[in-house]
C-alpha cells in the first residue's frame, strides 16, 4: 500500500484535525504504517521534535495516533501569528522571519508549494499512507492561486479529498455542494466525497438527504459521526480544555479528598501552547478555567500565566484589566502563582524585547528576580530533568533568554515563596511531578485536596486517540475509505456548476 488522502473541511473546526488523527489511529490499528501531514499550519500551540524542530501541536498529536515520533516532515510551513496582520513563518521546524499577510500570500506562499511536496514525497516514501490535513475551506477562491495546503497539495500530490463538515452548526448540504460548485474542474475530479460530523439524532432522518446531495453532486458520503461529548485532540487555537472538551470551565471528577481544586488561567493575549493545563484538568477534582478579570483570581487556590506570543503585549493587558496588581498582591500573600514560558518572563524584574515586540525595555510585575532578554535565536529544546523529587520532561520554545539572579531553582526557572517560573512546556505531564506540585498547591491554598494516585496523562491521551479511532471503525464506511486511500478519487466524478470564477 503506498495510499494517501486530504482531509477538507467545509469551515475551520469542522473537525479536519479529529477526523485526521482518527483516521490515522484506525489505520495503525489495521497494521497499516501511516504518518500525519498539514502543509501549513496557523497556531500559537506548537511542540518540539526530538530532532529540535517546531510543528503544529495537532501534528504531534496525530503523529501519536499513529504511534511514531513527530518530525518537521509532517508540518513543513508553521504560521504563529503575532498580530492581526504579521505571523513568524517557520519553515521545516526553524523560524524564518515575520511576514504580513499580504506579503505572504503576495508570493510567498506560492514559492514554498515546491518544499512542501517534497516533504510529502518523502514521508510517502517512508510510509505505506500518509493523511493529510486541509485547512479552512478549499473553497477560499480568493486564495485559491497561492493554496499549498488544500487543493494545491491535492493536485500537486494526485491526493483524493474526503470533505468533512460540521452538522452540528447547521447547513452541513449548502456546505457540501457550495465547497465542490466553487472549484475548478480540475480540483473538482480529485474530491471523492463527504463525512458528516457531529451529527445528533436518528441517521435514517439523515439518509434522504445524503441521497439527495449524491445525487446532486454524483459524490458519495463516506459516514456520518455521532456528536460525543470529550471528544478532541491539542487544539490549535482558541480557548478550550481539550481533554475535557469545554471553553473557560472543564467538567471535574469527584475529588479523592474532601476538597476541590480551582486553577484560573489568566487569558492573555496571543496565548500560546496552553494545552499545558490539559494535564491539570485531567485531575479529579480540579476545576480548571480561564479568566480576564481580577476578581476571578479571588477564589482561585492556583493562578496560571501561560505562554503568550507577545510577551510585552501581555504585559499591558495584565496590567489594563487590573490583573497585574491582582498577581503581585497574590505573589506577596504567599498564593500560588505559575508562570510557564511568556507568562514566567511577565513576572521577573524586566524585558529586554528588540525581537518579538521590538519595544526594547520593558518593566515586569516584579515578583520573581529574573531578567530577559530577547535572542534573535529561537530556543527549541527538549529538556529532561527533576523537580519536587520527581522526574520531569518538558519542551522550551522562546526567543526571551532568562538571568536567574535568585530564589530556589525550579525546572531552567525559579521560585520564590508560592510564585514559580519556568520556560518548560509540558511538565505538568509528568504524572508523579504534577502531583507532587499540586500537593504543594493545596497545602500553600489550605485545601484538602489529594491529587488521584493513579492519574495518567499519557493513558488519557491514548484512550482519547483510542475513542477517535473507534468512531471512524464504528461509524464510516471503512471499506470504502481503505479502496479510497489505496487508489485515489473514483474516475468520471461529474463537474458542478459553476466552477471557480476564472
Amino acid at each position: 500500500m503506498n495510499g494517501g488522502l486530504l482531509v477538507a473541511g467545509t469551515t475551520s473546526d469542522a473537525g479536519k484535525s479529529v477526523v485526521t488523527a482518527g483516521i490515522c489511529r484506525w489505520l495503525v490499528r489495521q497494521g497499516v504504517k501511516v504518518a500525519p501531514f498539514k502543509a501549513q499550519n496557523m497556531s500559537l500551540n506548537s511542540f518540539v521534535t526530538r530532532e529540535g524542530a517546531e510543528i503544529g501541536r495537532a501534528q504531534a498529536m496525530q503523529a501519536q495516533a499513529c504511534r511514531v515520533e513527530p518530525t518537521a516532515l509532517m508540518n513543513p510551513v508553521l504560521l504563529k501569528p503575532g498580530g492581526d496582520r504579521s505571523s513568524q513563518v517557520v519553515l521545516l521546524g526553524r523560524p524564518v522571519g515575520e511576514m504580513s499577510a499580504r506579503g505572504y500570500h503576495g508570493g510567498r506562499q506560492e514559492q514554498l508549494l515546491g518544499t512542501v511536496l517534497d516533504a510529502l514525497a518523502e514521508l510517502r516514501g517512508a510510509y505505506d499512507a500518509v493523511i493529510c490535513e486541509g485547512a479552512g475551506s478549499p473553497a477560499e477562491i480568493n486564495l485559491r492561486r497561492t493554496d499549498i495546503v488544500n487543493m494545491g497539495i491535492a493536485r500537486g500530490a494526485g491526493l483524493p479529498v474526503l470533505v468533512v463538515g460540521d452538522i452540528d452548526r447547521g447547513g452541513v448540504f449548502a456546505s457540501f455542494f457550495g465547497t465542490v460548485a466553487l472549484l475548478a474542474p480540475e480540483d473538482q475530479e480529485l474530491v471523492a466525497g463527504f463525512l458528516v460530523n457531529k451529527f445528533r439524532g436518528d441517521v435514517s432522518l439523515l439518509e434522504p438527504g445524503l441521497d439527495m446531495l449524491h445525487g446532486l453532486t454524483g459524490r458519495r458520503t463516506y459516514g456520518v459521526l455521532p456528536f460525543q461529548h470529550g471528544l478532541g485532540i491539542d487544539e490549535e487555537d482558541g480557548l478550550r480544555v481539550s481533554l475535557r472538551g469545554a471553553v473557560r470551565e472543564s467538567e471535574v471528577a469527584a475529588p479523592v479528598g474532601e476538597d476541590v481544586l480551582r486553577v484560573a488561567v489568566c487569558a492573555v493575549p496571543l496565548m500560546s501552547n496552553f494545552t499545558d493545563v490539559d494535564a491539570l484538568a485531567a485531575e479529579p477534582g480540579v476545576i480548571v478555567r480561564f479568566v480576564d478579570r481580577p476578581e476571578e483570581l479571588a477564589d482561585a487556590d492556583l493562578v496560571v500565566v501561560p505562554g503568550t506570543r507577545g510577551t510585552v503585549k501581555a504585559l499591558r493587558w495584565l496590567r489594563e484589566r487590573g490583573l497585574a496588581a491582582a498577581l503581585v498582591r497574590r505573589a506577596a500573600e504567599g498564593r500560588p502563582i505559575l508562570g510557564i514560558c511568556g507568562g514566567f518572563q511577565v513576572l521577573g524584574e524586566h524585558i529586554e524585547d528588540d525581537v518579538e515586540s521590538r519595544a526594547g525595555h520593558a518593566d515586569g510585575l516584579g515578583v520573581l528576580p529574573v531578567r530577559v532578554r530577547f535572542a534573535r535565536e529561537k530556543t527549541l529544546t527538549r529538556p529532561v530533568g527533576e523537580a519536587l523529587g520527581e522526574p520531569v520532561e518538558g519542551y522550551e520554545i522562546h526567543h526571551g533568554v532568562a538571568e536567574v539572579l535568585a530564589g530556589e531553582p525550579f525546572l531552567d526557572g525559579c521560585r520564590v515563596g508560592q510564585t514559580w517560573g519556568t520556560h518548560w512546556h509540558g511538565s505538568l505531564e509528568s504524572d508523579g511531578f504534577r502531583r507532587a506540585f499540586l500537593r504543594e498547591v493545596a497545602a500553600a491554598a489550605g485545601r484538602r485536596f489529594v491529587p488521584a494516585p493513579g492519574t495518567s496523562f499519557a493513558a488519557l491521551r491514548e484512550e482519547q486517540l483510542d475513542r477517535l479511532g473507534d468512531l471512524i471503525e464504528h461509524h464510516a464506511d471503512t471499506d470504502a475509505l481503505w479502496r479510497l486511500i489505496e487508489s485515489g478519487a473514483p474516475r468520471g466524478l461529474p463537474f458542478i456548476p459553476p466552477g471557480a470564477p476564472a
